[in-house]
């Protein structure tokens, strides 16, 4: 644990304890911006968050070196419960760990778990304009939003938390694509992204509480 810190005298630099005990995999933790894991062997660690007290070794704008005291609070988990507290954080840094078009694809399962994808996806995320990637992050993770919220039974279709509509009829038919089970059907529901004329189209699948993505990219163009 003592290899996250920046260095080998870390110790003498910064150090953590919990109840006067020096702690290092919990100060880990909180080093790193981090999440601590603890057996739930007593009270202390049947929490979704410890106080620690740090004493860190800084030097001000005189270039004096001195220690300065204060408590920190590390996120913790030792029982199931303890994970509804950290639900957006954790998902929140695995949206940022996405930095490419392929890691939205191959993390898709995890990051919109109400979202399912035609297979040509794949090659248009793999393809994806470094510029369109957040964008795209984030235009799929308000689609995930609102399906996750919706009741098919009440609504006929989600809450939207952006910006989405259909086709008109004379574009309709550029929006047609073989579904996962071989038949053809229509996809004409979008989302816009920026910059440029980027697109998601899909369509609902109220039966899974789920839409279907057939196109990520720009405007659909019709075939020639």
């Amino acid at each position: 644990m003592r290899s996250v810190f920046p260095a080998e005298d870390a110790a003498d630099h910064l150090e953590y304890r919990h109840d006067g005990e020096v702690v290092l995999g919990l100060g880990a933790a909180h080093f790193m911006d981090g999440i601590a894991v603890s057996l739930p062997v007593a009270r202390p660690w049947q929490t979704d968050q410890v106080t620690l007290e740090r004493a860190e070794l800084v030097e001000d704008d005189e270039g004096t070196l001195e220690m300065r005291h204060d408590t920190v609070d590390v996120r913790h988990l030792s029982a199931e419960p303890h994970l509804d507290g950290h639900l957006e954080w954790i998902r929140k840094a695995r949206r940022e760990s996405v930095t490419t078009g392929l890691r939205i694809w191959d993390s898709r399962a995890d990051l919109y778990p109400h979202l399912t994808f035609l297979p040509r996806v794949e090659g248009q995320l793999a393809g994806l304009n470094p510029h369109w990637v957040v964008p795209v992050r984030r235009a799929l993770e308000r689609l995930e939003e609102a399906v996750a919220a919706w009741d098919p039974t009440a609504m006929a279709e989600p809450e939207w938390r952006s910006k989405v509509s259909p086709e008109g009829e004379t574009r309709k038919r550029v929006c047609r694509f073989t579904d996962l089970d071989g038949d053809t059907r229509t996809f004409d529901l979008h989302a816009r992204f920026t910059p440029g004329a980027g697109r998601i189209h899909f369509r609902l699948v109220p039966e899974e509480r789920a839409i279907r993505l057939a196109h990520i990219g720009g405007k659909i163009r019709p075939e020639v």
